[in-house]
């Protein structure tokens, strides 16, 4: 097929369909209506814990939010009048937000509603499933590297440039030239540094963790009116769009400024929070292969923290699990262990409608070996001098226990602690040794 995708601020102005690119822009001026207060910290950490008997995901709840905005504001007569054909274009943005919707009928092998199988592509626009390469990423690349003073690698209107909708395997997709491998590359990597540098911070995540003791703590005290008079609370408001739409980051000033007897708790834990009386972070390792964690798995090492009492050393400290807060972290390039990359398809300029792949080991031998990684946080929720020393020592000595790695201040913090463990021995000094060894004997041989 090969057709030249406009060079235009979104790809979604390309289609020559009128009703599919009034619907790919209404969509991405809203995206994710769902989220509650704190973004993900609401659907990822608070209702979870508040609820844990159900599912929920802030996906679902912008399917029930759109849908009772557009009832709510009687937009289907107004969406006729632009031409929009209901209910296939509801359904089309529906599916932008959370994929297909409901379950396949037997025999059916086209999963989507909203547009048949020949305009595939199109849902690979703002919510890219097949590899992550979308208006939605590049929208906050750009806000987030702006206001964080980081880096943004990504040249959207190149890649506009370059992108093409080619058949593969019966199917259209959005495909790039060769040469734009190495881009893509970076664009992933550029993910991988917002993530490590500012959504997953040591700070940020221990920020979160306590908003969310907060918000448990108000849970029940926070009264929401939703349809027909009925009082919902903070973990139910997600029940009832219209308490819902009321439920909004207000609600942390709420709590902080309120003078109820009833909301105390949560609001000397806000109060921390705005004085940067936060817990602190005593360190951060790794295991040799992912582990399986659910919540009894973190009871369980909070409880051996406080029990990893130094091999060496006075313990004047008395630190229990309740002292201790444990995070684990996943970083990757957004398809958990898998190489997007290996999921989009290329052209090149000799034949503009062939699509092929390109394998990691046909671009650079400086890529990444592996694709996520699992990390090991550890907080103390008491923050004296004395008590954080003891901390660190008893974190590392569950480190040693654990076969985990060192931590980077290991020697700083416990040094009577790591020489006990062989396998902490420092090697850089004798890989640097050898290295500089091969570099010298090469350089004698090129000269004889």
């Amino acid at each position: 097929m090969g057709e030249n995708v406009s060079e235009t601020m979104f790809i979604m102005y390309y289609y020559p369909d009128r009703n599919s690119k009034m619907l790919l822009f209404f969509f991405i001026i809203p995206p994710y209506p769902g989220h509650g207060p704190f973004s993900h910290m609401f659907d990822g950490m608070f209702i979870p814990k508040a609820r844990p008997e159900i599912t929920w995901r802030h996906e679902t709840a912008s399917l029930a939010m759109f849908d009772y905005l557009v009832n709510d504001n009687y937009l289907k007569p107004v969406m006729e009048h632009h031409g929009l054909v209901l209910p296939e274009d509801l359904d089309f943005i529906k599916e932008q937000i959370a994929g297909p919707l409901g379950n396949l009928v037997q025999g059916q092998k086209w999963p989507y509603k909203g547009r048949p199988e020949d305009k595939s592509f199109l849902y690979e626009i703002v919510a890219n499933k097949r590899n992550g390469i979308d208006v939605d990423k590049w929208d906050y690349f750009a806000r987030d590297c702006y206001h964080l003073g980081i880096q943004n690698n990504l040249d959207y209107q190149r890649f506009l440039k370059f992108a093409r909708v080619c058949e593969v395997e019966g199917q259209k997709q959005i495909c790039t030239r060769d040469k734009e491998v190495g881009n893509l590359y970076d664009m992933f990597h550029t993910r991988n540094c917002l993530h490590r540098r500012a959504y997953q911070h040591k700070v940020g995540n221990i920020i979160e963790t306590m908003v969310t003791e907060a918000f448990l703590k108000a849970d029940k005290h926070i009264q929401i009116e939703g349809s027909v008079g009925k009082m919902f609370t903070l973990s139910t408001a997600i029940d009832d769009m219209v308490a819902y739409t009321k439920l909004t980051d207000h609600v942390f000033e709420q709590i902080l400024y309120s003078s109820s007897s009833e909301l105390h708790d949560a609001r000397q834990i806000l109060r921390n929070i705005i004085c940067r009386r936060l817990y602190k972070c005593v360190g951060q390792t790794q295991a040799d292969k992912e582990i399986s964690v659910n919540k009894d798995t973190i009871h369980k090492w909070e409880a051996d923290l406080a029990q990893s009492i130094p091999q060496s050393g006075t313990q004047d400290v008395d630190l229990q699990p309740d002292d201790f807060v444990v995070h684990v972290i996943f970083m990757d390039y957004g398809m958990k262990e898998k190489n997007p990359i290996n999921n989009v398809h290329f052209y090149c300029k000799n034949d503009l409608t062939t699509a092929f792949k390109i394998r990691k080991n046909q671009v650079s031998k400086l890529l990444p070996e592996q694709f996520a990684e699992q990390l090991i946080r550890v907080y103390c929720k008491k923050t004296d001098n004395r008590s954080l020393e003891v901390a660190k020592k008893h974190f590392v000595q569950w480190c040693m226990d654990m076969n985990f790695s060192k931590p980077q201040d290991g020697d700083i913090i416990a040094p009577e602690l790591t020489p006990l463990k062989p396998s902490w021995s420092n090697n850089n000094e004798g890989e640097h040794d050898e290295d500089s060894g091969k570099q010298k004997k090469a350089k004698m041989q090129l000269f004889k």
